[in-house]
């Protein structure tokens, strides 16, 4: 005999805007989340933009225990209505049912402090074959695609997973003497990297997080961890004689790091710099306890060597799941 309560959701409480920075880097911090769900991307975000309004909603089962963390970024759309998205959210805190999950979703959709007409879009951190979460809402849009490292695995694990090509490039590189070196954290001293990330998103026409925000993001990161700066940026560069051949910059969130912008001249390419560049970085953020490394967007279109560079790195293909309402 099935009990009258059987089926009954489970019973999750929304707080919204009721947990300070602390204590969201504390739980964030529990889980490999993506940087658009870190208070220092809703927070650098909102400085640029002075029509983006960040909502921060907490989670929570019966028992206090936190699900998730959802950081949703509102926009004004049409005048009179607002547009919201939450970006590679929610952020499960832990294991988490399908259950929950659904029920989460709902309970963002319902309580989302915005005035009538609004919009909220979700587009989250996983595959289409984990979402089932997602069950009873509308895929509006396809998902992108990423590559995931674990980094929890052994140097050698991760060494043997890479393409034989790519770990030839890697091996050419070492041979020829390479030296990297961490790039300076100061704005000043690694600006000329943005700068020339910035030409190369105008001739290749792609986009990814505004450049302008990564002093924004480094400054908030530096803050919360009390004037580390170093706690939300990693860079490393390669060198041939005063000038740079080389150079990539991670942004660091929780457990997660991911692959924010990265340059090569001729020669580095030629000496294969960025193979030992993230060769390196992988090893450096694994020992700094970061349990992913996302390298970023994945295009086999218009950016097919920059795709080929990442695929065969052996990491996880992760395509998500799409964008929801």
């Amino acid at each position: 005999m099935t009990r009258p309560d059987a089926h009954k959701p489970p019973d999750v409480q929304i707080t919204w805007d009721g947990l300070s920075w602390e204590k969201w880097e504390q739980e964030l911090s529990r889980a490999p989340a993506s940087y658009q769900q870190d208070w220092s991307y809703g927070r650098a975000l909102s400085q640029l933009s002075p029509t983006v309004k960040i909502l921060r909603a907490c989670v929570r089962r019966a028992d206090g225990s936190v699900v998730a963390l959802a950081q949703i970024v509102s926009r004004p759309f049409a005048m009179i209505a607002r547009f919201a998205l939450c970006t590679h959210g929610p952020a499960w805190i832990g294991e988490v049912s399908r259950e929950e999950k659904c029920a989460t979703y709902r309970a963002l959709r319902k309580t989302m402090p915005l005035g009538w007409p609004k919009l909220l879009v979700i587009t989250p951190d996983e595959s289409r074959e984990d979402s089932a979460g997602l069950k009873g809402m509308s895929r509006v849009m396809t998902g992108d695609a990423t590559v995931l490292l674990d980094l929890e695995k052994s140097e050698e694990q991760l060494r043997a997973a890479m393409d034989q090509g790519w770990r030839n490039r890697l091996s050419k590189a070492e041979r020829a003497g390479l030296v990297v070196q961490k790039g300076g954290l100061k704005p000043a001293q690694y600006r000329w990297l943005l700068d020339a990330e910035a030409r190369q998103r105008q001739k290749r026409g792609y986009r990814a997080m505004p450049l302008e925000m990564t002093e924004r993001w480094q400054e908030s990161k530096s803050e919360a961890a009390r004037g580390d700066k170093g706690a939300g940026l990693a860079v490393y560069r390669v060198d041939s004689g005063r000038d740079p051949a080389a150079a990539m910059l991670f942004l660091i969130h929780g457990q997660r790091a991911t692959y924010h912008v990265g340059w090569t001249s001729e020669e580095g390419r030629n000496t294969a710099a960025h193979n030992l560049i993230l060769w390196t970085a992988m090893k450096d953020l694994k020992a700094r306890g970061i349990r992913v490394l996302d390298l970023g967007g994945v295009n086999t279109q218009s950016g097919a060597g920059i795709a080929r560079f990442k695929l065969e790195t052996g990491g996880r293909v992760l395509e998500r799941a799409g964008a929801y309402v």
